[in-house]
């Protein structure tokens, strides 16, 4: 059985907490640590020393904020597509060699009791993927800021029991919003990059 549960969702940050029988897993740490810890504890009364793993969809700060400091405190081994470690050490990356696990998209690999399924996605990062993440006959699949539904996409989420996509574009919202015009262009490029 598994379960998944958005920690926090949206341009101040994003974090989602993953739970098998014998595995735990945060995908993305984009906001700080004490508010991680906070909703582990208040939702599930866990603390960052039960998670396993941290796994990175990309390299913008609203998935990453705390990674430095959670994986080098509780020296948790953190997976992200090599694009998204050169990127992550332009900005100044801190988790150790031996924490930084690179997984590459279209492959899985096999973490506790879970088999983890790395998928691309359209976002104008680095090498940004969602997760498509399996134990038995359950599949869950994670996808960060999503601004359309490409065919790959549609096929990895196919007989998924629950999908969790962040998303946070809405062309009418955008065309009013206060945005600078070229970060409006950025967002609603082909790539629908967010915040």
């Amino acid at each position: 059985m598994l379960k998944c549960c958005s920690l926090y969702s949206g341009s101040s940050g994003n974090s989602f907490f993953v739970q098998s029988e014998n595995t735990k897993l945060l995908i993305d740490v984009g906001v700080s640590c004490k508010k991680i810890e906070k909703a582990l504890l208040e939702q599930f009364n866990l603390n960052l020393n039960d998670i396993d793993a941290i796994f990175v969809t990309h390299e913008h700060i609203d998935h990453t904020k705390s990674l430095n400091l959670i994986s080098s405190k509780y020296n948790l081994p953190v997976y992200a597509t090599r694009g998204t470690w050169l990127a992550l050490n332009e900005k100044g990356n801190k988790v150790s060699k031996e924490n930084q696990k690179i997984i590459v998209t279209n492959k899985s690999f096999q973490l506790g009791d879970l088999r983890i399924f790395p998928f691309p996605t359209p976002h104008d990062a680095a090498e940004p993927c969602g997760f498509n993440i399996y134990n038995n006959s359950s599949k869950i699949s994670i996808a960060t800021d999503i601004g359309h539904i490409d065919d790959n996409l549609f096929n990895n989420f196919k007989d998924s029991s629950f999908i969790m996509l962040e998303s946070n574009y809405e062309p009418n919202i955008l065309k009013i919003s206060s945005y600078p015009y070229k970060l409006k262009q950025r967002i609603a490029s082909k790539n629908r990059s967010f915040i």
